[in-house]
Formats: structure tokens, C-alpha cells, sequence
């Protein structure tokens, strides 16, 4: 798909209000730890008024762990789930409930992340897609294009069962059949 074709899949307005100078949508990521609990969000600023280094340095409080050129985000755990989505087709919802859904099916130590990765460029809209990374690359387990529509929890769970704990019993999900796919 050219720069210039619309998406015939979503909005080709971002989902979020972007300020009329900004030329690009941010593009970021959440990863959410399922041991601690916490939320961060990684991404760049889309506006060209970022702010200098040092304002920033400036305007933060000292630290007496460490400093800011030392913080890194912490490196993924495995099995570790990415749930990528098209945030022009505000399909967040969707994906935060589907990442809800598989914290609770497969809670720590089973699952130990779950990333959501929202897509803005023209090239990934209307993709809904989910990949299981056990450490040694991803494998895709869903897309929403190749399936001819979102998941069903029941089956993604299966899928997702399979690949990273294939003994565990999925209850009420499992009817009709445990290595159904």
C-alpha cells in the first residue's frame, strides 16, 4: 500500500488528537509485567517541540539509585505474549481485553508479559495480530487478515495453551476437545 492509497480497513485518522504541526502519530508500546504488576509505556514524542536534554535534566529530581543514563526498561521474560493492533481502527479496547483474558487464564509464573504494540502506519491497518515468544523468536498465533476475523478467547487460549503449557486444563474452554485449534 502506497503513502498516498487509504487504508480500507480502518479511519485514517489516528485515534488519538494529534496537534496540526505534529507530521506523524507516535508510535509506543506497553509491556506490562505480570510479577510486578506495573505499566510502562515506551515510545518517541510525535510533535516537533521536543524538549531539550537539558530541561529535562533540569526539571527531574536527583536520584540516589541511579542515573538516568543507566535506567533501561526490563528485558522481556518468557513465555511472553505481543498482542499488535491498529490504532487507527481503535481496536485498543479489543486488545486490552484480550490481554486481561490471558493474564487471567495464564497468571504468573505461566505468562510472565503481555506487550501491546498499537500500529498507526498505513501498512498495518486493520491488523490484529498475536505472537508467543518462548526465547527463541515469536510464532505467530493469530491475524485477524489470514483468519477472516478476530479470535475467539476460547480458541486463542488454546493456541496459546499449546505452545506454552500444553498439560495445563483450560476448563469451560476446553469443551469439544483439548488440542482443538
Amino acid at each position: 500500500m502506497s503513502q498516498n492509497e487509504a487504508c480500507a480497513d480502518c479511519d485514517p485518522a489516528p485515534a488519538s488528537t494529534l496537534s496540526s504541526s505534529s507530521a506523524q502519530p507516535a508510535s509506543k508500546a506497553v509491556m506490562v509485567d505480570a510479577a510486578g504488576g506495573s505499566t510502562s509505556t515506551f515510545g518517541t514524542l510525535s510533535s516537533p517541540e521536543k524538549a531539550p536534554v537539558a530541561d529535562l535534566a533540569e526539571a527531574a529530581e536527583p536520584s540516589h539509585a541511579a542515573s538516568s543514563a543507566e535506567i533501561r526498561p526490563p528485558a522481556p521474560s518468557y513465555p511472553h505474549i505481543t498482542i499488535e493492533f491498529c490504532d487507527r481502527c481503535r481496536w485498543a479496547p479489543r486488545a486490552t481485553w484480550t490481554q486481561t483474558e490471558l493474564f487471567l487464564t495464564f497468571p504468573t509464573p505461566v505468562l510472565k508479559g503481555i506487550t501491546l504494540l498499537p500500529l498507526t502506519s498505513p501498512e498495518t491497518g486493520g491488523r490484529f495480530r498475536v505472537w508467543v515468544d518462548m526465547g527463541q523468536g515469536g510464532e505467530l498465533v493469530w491475524d485477524r487478515k489470514t483468519e477472516g476475523g478476530f479470535p475467539e478467547l476460547k480458541i486463542l487460549k488454546q493456541r496459546i495453551r499449546n505452545i506454552i503449557q500444553p498439560e495445563l486444563n483450560l476448563g469451560h474452554s476446553d469443551a469439544g476437545g483439548k488440542f482443538k485449534s
